[in-house]
């Protein structure tokens, strides 16, 4: 069985909140995110969703595409 992250299950605090912000302008992968949050990538991904927070990668060209 896997381990339950530390903060699992306790609200988010404003400083939480403010550091996904930050994590998220830096394009850092949701999984990662997660982790340096105490998170599950699914209790992320919707913070992010309910915050109005994007979680896409800005720095990635569609299909591949060199310039």
């Amino acid at each position: 069985m896997a381990k339950t992250p530390p903060n699992s299950g306790k609200p988010w605090t404003p400083a939480n909140v403010k550091e996904l912000k930050t994590l998220a302008a830096q394009n850092t992968p949701t999984r990662v995110a997660a982790l340096k949050l105490g998170r599950t990538p699914a209790a992320v991904a919707g913070k992010a969703s309910s915050e109005g927070i994007s979680l896409k990668p800005t720095n990635q060209s569609p299909y591949n595409r060199q310039k």
